[in-house]
């Protein structure tokens, strides 16, 4: 791809991206790719189709642009321009468009130092029109490459030695490996980090990963350009209790990160991921008349779950609790036979620790195979079920979990255990028993309605015709009946 005629044309046809991100430490983004024999013959589709599948996500999700650009291109609504990229990209043949290594080195330094100068323009042009305010502009290339990463790394150093490196943020060298590397080095999924003090202006960070060559490893990689940059401090206080020994709580500084994508910011996809605001968001919705009723919401078990192998973080959205129906429509038999088999379920699955996988049946298939929203089905001790909908592949982003093998510093622990919680656990969650005050008092919203008065009503007797039996409302106010 050619991004010096590109970048030309934008300029030209004045419909250049302006800076423009709710996440106000995104830098704009470039990808390098490296079409080298023998490797582009295996890696190539591997790529096109990990692009498209983020491109198809990233180009149309609602809410704060996560991403202000790619390539000097605006992301958001873009899907058709940055596609043609990807097919120009694919449309490469197997044996590469670069005959040499040596030659290869050198035309990834020339991308690398291009990117920086079409860059630098762009930040000129934005500067003269007034057209942003955000001073933190920068940027991060990105290389995929399937030669050794370190090497890439030092090639790359060398090459950029001695030029202007102040607005790149980050250059980010991904290798590619195959399965027919496996055999010729140990290959680690590990991140490593080179820090080139000499031959790079300080500041400058470069990364080294090696990747497998599949699509949903390639899509991890480029979906951390959805996640929010690190900040310039902390994002959240965690606040231990104290007591009277050590009245100072502790005071734990913590970062955020998110977890998945929610559906809510996909309008082209609807059904990947249905509300649970309420059943009436979860039931499905007649769109072709208003007096014609649709059966019921179908839930398929596709497979049978372990409970300590469900991570929380998966689920999002509000629970439904699923109990048998007790519809007047169905006869006692047929409500018997089904209350039975609902109890069954509930037994089993809550004495094996179980849970249920779900994929929503839709009541029309289309020639595509339609989007499907996925659902865990929870047990408990009662005649009921939890259902909550889970993540799938589109809505996951990259989060690394990493296990500590050595035990915390004593210091640390000690400083944890003396702070009383002992006596704070407790054996259930009772949300009875602590509010969030949001029930607003009578003095918050306004003085007390009007007072309305009360009747008393007068019934008729046998000896006088009108007597009044007294209501609780004071007696001059009356009804008397006839």
């Amino acid at each position: 791809m050619d991004n010096r005629k590109r970048a030309a044309a934008s300029y030209n046809s004045g419909k250049l991206a302006i800076w423009s991100s709710s996440f106000p430490r995104q830098p704009a983004r470039v990808l390098i790719v490296e079409a080298l024999p023998p490797w582009w013959s295996e890696t190539s589709s591997v790529v096109c189709d990990a692009l498209d599948n983020f491109l198809s996500l990233a180009c149309n999700l609602d809410g704060p642009r996560r991403m202000p650009l790619l390539s000097l291109y605006q992301v958001h609504g873009n899907f058709a321009r940055l596609r043609l990229c990807v097919e120009e990209l694919r449309s490469i043949p197997g044996e590469g468009c670069m005959k040499a290594t040596a030659r290869g080195g050198e035309l990834l330094q020339q991308a690398v130092l291009d990117s920086l100068q079409q860059f630098k323009q762009y930040v000129r042009h934005i500067s003269t029109g007034n057209q942003t305010t955000n001073s933190n502009l920068s940027i991060q290339v990105t290389v995929l490459t399937s030669q050794p990463g370190q090497g890439t790394v030092r090639q790359l150093e060398m090459g950029l030695k001695d030029a202007d490196v102040v607005l790149l943020q980050q250059l980010h060298v991904v290798q590619v490996y195959s399965t027919a590397d496996l055999g010729q080095e140990n290959i680690s999924n590990e991140t490593t980090y080179t820090e080139a003090e000499e031959s790079l202006m300080s500041g400058l960070e470069i990364e080294s990963r090696r990747v497998e060559n599949s699509v949903l490893a390639l899509e991890s990689v480029l979906k951390e350009w959805l996640q929010e940059q690190g900040g310039d401090r902390e994002q959240l206080h965690l606040l231990l209790p104290s007591n009277t020994k050590h009245p100072n709580p502790v005071c734990l500084k913590c970062d955020m990160q998110e977890r998945l994508i929610s559906p809510a910011l996909i309008p082209v996809s609807p059904n990947l991921g249905v509300m649970t605001e309420s059943t009436r968001d979860f039931l499905a919705v007649n769109r072709t008349s208003t007096n014609q009723s649709l059966p019921p919401q179908r839930l398929k078990v596709i497979k049978a779950l372990h409970a300590v192998g469900l991570c929380e973080s998966v689920l999002y959205g509000l629970p439904l609790v699923i109990r048998p129906t007790t519809c007047w429509r169905l006869d006692w038999e047929e409500l018997e036979t089904n209350n039975n088999l609902f109890h069954a379920l509930c037994h089993t699955l809550h004495s094996r620790d179980l849970f249920l996988l779900l994929q929503v049946e839709p009541l029309q298939t289309s020639a595509t195979g339609g989007v499907y929203s996925h659902y865990v089905l929870q047990s408990s001790s009662s005649l009921s079920l939890l259902l909550k909908p889970v993540a799938s592949r589109e809505l996951l982003l990259p989060c690394s979990l990493p296990v500590s093998m050595q035990d915390p510093v004593l210091d640390a622990m000690q400083t944890i255990q003396v702070r009383g919680t002992q006596d704070r656990v407790k054996a259930t969650v009772a949300p009875m028993t602590f509010t969030s005050s949001n029930f607003p008092s009578s003095s918050s919203v306004g003085p007390p309605p009007a007072r309305i008065p009360r009747l008393s009503l007068a019934l008729p007797s046998s000896n006088s015709g009108g007597r009044s039996v007294p209501g609780p409302t004071p007696p001059e106010e009356h009804v008397t009946t006839p």
